[in-house]
């Protein structure tokens, strides 16, 4: 079992860069690898194992009171194994080069593929990208994985601090958290790198699209839970960080939401996320690479509370 505080080795990928990789490196953020099908390149990003707190406190405000111990009940996760979670929402281009449509309302290569249900991607869409990919197995994340990524060592109700403005997040400007000044309402979504990168570089884990993950929604126990998967049979599918259309508070990291799984709506997008792969025999791992270099390409370096559609 790791923690934060193992030792580094242990947080490390065992295979690094794997078969499927195109391009790998290291930046401030941290490792990366990419696949590219047909022209069109993904950045995956690791994200080491360790501790945090999932929910939010009970006087985070705008927090919801009528379903917080349900919904958002604060509790300490231990996620025991690393993963690749890849550092932008799927783009309108990927999802066209895997699947030849695009059926998103705003268009636009860059911008992060809307219109899709949690079950367009986990029934056509990740078996279409993994034949293309053998030894890829991209999926969604686990809600966990997803929050524990998005807060990136931080526990205030976004990952930028106490609030967020516009020009950090692409959300209703004109319903504001925790009573900020109005501002920016752009009304569609924007291109998936336009605005900044958490610290572990990681864009717009809050707004832009709502990204579906992979658990169904159930309530929190309280207590430590390790590498938890969501309840095992639900109505409905989670989603998370808040979208183009969202008032302030629906971007919060701890903010869960839920929509059965054939609901298709132009907020919602996702991004994908894979396990860590077994050490394979011969394989260099990572200080091998590190040794040795490796890098094909450069790095990538309150108001009336409205309810989501």
């Amino acid at each position: 079992m790791t923690s934060p505080n193992s030792p580094p080795s242990s947080r490390l990928p065992p295979v690094f860069p794997e078969a499927w990789a195109s391009a790998w490196g290291q930046d401030r953020h941290g490792l990366w690898q990419s696949f590219t099908v047909g022209g069109i390149t993904q950045v995956l990003r690791w994200i080491p194992p360790g501790q945090f707190l999932m929910g939010s406190p009970p006087d985070e405000p705008e927090r919801s009171p009528d379903d917080s111990d349900w919904s958002e009940r604060r509790h300490p996760v231990l996620l025991t194994e690393g993963y690749w979670l890849a550092d932008t929402a799927c783009t309108q281009a990927l999802w066209q080069v895997v699947m030849g449509d695009n059926p998103s309302g705003f268009k636009g290569d860059d911008k992060p593929v809307e219109n899709v249900s949690w079950q367009d991607i986990s029934e056509n869409f990740l078996p279409a990208l993994n034949a293309l990919l053998p030894g890829l197995e991209a999926g969604l994340p686990s809600e966990a994985q997803w929050e524990y990524a998005c807060r990136a060592g931080t526990t205030t109700p976004f990952w930028f601090g106490e609030t967020i403005t516009p020009e950090q997040v692409n959300y209703n400007g004109n319903y504001p958290y925790r009573g900020g000044e109005k501002g920016l309402y752009r009304k569609q979504t924007v291109e998936v790198k336009a605005l900044p990168a958490n610290d572990w570089g990681l864009h717009q884990m809050h707004g832009n699209v709502w990204e579906w993950c992979a658990d169904w929604l159930g309530p929190y126990a309280p207590g430590l839970a390790t590498d938890p998967a969501g309840p095992p049979t639900g109505r409905a599918r989670v989603l998370r960080g808040g979208s183009w259309f969202s008032d302030g508070w629906h971007c919060r990291s701890a903010e869960r939401f839920g929509r059965v799984p054939d609901r298709r709506r132009d907020s919602f997008g996702f991004r994908l996320a894979r396990g860590s792969s077994p050490r394979q025999a011969g394989s260099a791992g990572v200080a091998g690479v590190a040794a040795g270099s490796g890098t094909t390409a450069a790095a990538p370096d309150s108001p009336a509370r409205r309810q989501e559609r």
